[in-house]
């Protein structure tokens, strides 16, 4: 059966987790940007602005155990537009905040709706791909993220530089409701999509488990008994920060280190995240290709893994790099094999959990990564503002990429030693 010829409506599918992903780290990433400019306007400290990031990655981490669960009871085309409703809403709010209290009030809210996004878009290309075909349509998917955070660079200077800070977080919380009517519009399930054919239904469930266990429900803590669950876990508690580090404060490091002003801070921006829009998509690629090479599953993904967890230790010798070029292309590199570990990542999830418990599964696990992104923080606020105060903060920064360095290793040897062969979890009816 030839899957391109009767691909049309997954693909149509992944196009809209694509945008909406685009648009998640669009709203995400204002913040960071603005930064220096926030940070004169409401005299923060780095420890403060740590805090105001805590307070978004406390409400993630919430929002994505609260998620998991509400997806798996409503369904993705209701879970994800109560999502991007909040979430949009939320990101307008920001331009209204008179204060730090204010500013994290709006970000609050923010995770809480953005948490939704994952969870969702997991469990859709679970929905509607076959598993041989679930990485490259994760890497496509979550490739979304680096084209938001490119095009956060390109647009968010301009907008707050033409109109003031406030209009950039109107105008990037008004294109989720944009995304929205199509979303609205084009989605639904297969076994509901009236235009589907019988040809593309077979194919997208031809590995998959019997429908007729699509809606069971599993506790919670029958998940937490379970050791594939916790290789999920820790693979996402140590990597997840390192990603929000990047997002929330290579901004502040290159506008520091190098001098650089609002004006000319983009171009590096968007360099790095355009290497990891390939690294993405091509992480996808490439334990899909062990796969078709006759790879069993769960060697692909880990063989894919390490080789990504490797490439992020170079990121540990920009402390020696004196040409602010040769810390873009060490930075670059580590985003990139970030978000190809991502993609597998989370594709793990879909290798070794049925769909009944899809959506809880991603959602404990981006809790935890959250946990982790709520937890370094307090961290990189407190190193950086010791160094600040010893007039060396690139010392600081020296520090955390070391942190970044290790971290996808650990992460990896975590995960291997729970799931060696990320075996299929079998979950018995009580």
């Amino acid at each position: 059966m030839n899957s391109t010829v009767i691909g049309r409506y997954r693909w149509r599918v992944c196009a809209l987790l694509f945008f909406a992903t685009t648009i998640n780290y669009i709203d995400r990433q204002v913040i960071g940007i603005l930064k220096p400019i926030l940070e004169k306007e409401f005299n923060w400290t780095e420890s403060e602005y740590g805090q105001i990031v805590m307070v978004f990655s406390g409400c993630y981490a919430l929002g994505l155990l609260l998620f998991g669960r509400f997806v798996d009871k409503v369904g993705t085309k209701l879970g994800y537009t109560v999502s991007i409703v909040v979430w949009s809403i939320a990101a307008m709010a920001h331009a209204l905040a008179k204060s730090t209290i204010g500013f994290g009030a709006a970000r609050a809210v923010l995770g809480l709706g953005e948490a939704g996004n994952f969870p969702v878009a997991i469990k859709s290309v679970a929905e509607w791909f076959p598993k041989k075909e679930r990485a490259l349509a994760t890497g496509i998917f979550n490739s979304g993220a680096n084209i938001g955070a490119v095009a956060a660079p390109a647009i968010v200077p301009w907008l707050a530089g033409t109109y003031g800070w406030q209009e950039a977080f109107i105008w990037t919380g008004v294109i989720g409701f944009v995304w929205l009517i199509f979303w609205i519009v084009m989605y639904e399930i297969p076994s509901r999509h009236k235009k589907l054919s019988k040809e593309e239904y077979a194919y997208i469930h031809s590995d998959q488990e019997d429908e007729s266990q699509a809606k069971r429900k599993v506790p919670w803590v029958k998940l937490f008994g379970i050791r594939q669950t916790w290789a999920f876990v820790f693979g996402k508690l140590l990597t997840d920060p390192i990603w929000w580090f990047f997002l929330f404060w290579l901004p502040s490091y290159f506008s520091t280190t190098f001098k650089l002003d609002m004006k000319n801070l983009g171009l590096p921006l968007i360099i790095v995240y355009t290497a990891t829009t390939i690294g993405s998509i091509g992480g996808g690629y490439l334990s899909g290709w062990f796969i078709s090479k006759g790879w069993p599953v769960f060697k692909a993904r880990k063989v894919a893994m390490l080789i990504f967890a490797v490439c992020v230790t170079p990121i540990m010798l920009t402390q020696y790099a004196t040409n602010m070029w040769v810390v873009v292309g060490l930075v670059s590199l580590a985003a990139a094999a970030h978000q190809a570990w991502s993609a597998n990542i989370f594709t793990t999830a879909s290798d070794m959990f049925p769909k009944f418990a899809l959506s809880s599964v991603v959602g404990i696990g981006g809790m935890a990564g959250s946990v982790g992104g709520l937890l370094f923080p307090i961290v990189v606020g407190g190193l950086l503002d010791h160094f600040k105060a010893l007039g060396n903060i690139g010392a600081g920064y020296n520090i955390l990429f070391v942190i970044c360095g290790i971290m996808y290793l650990l992460a990896w040897v975590a995960m291997h030693l729970f799931a060696p062969r990320m075996e299929q979890v079998v979950i018995k009816e009580d």
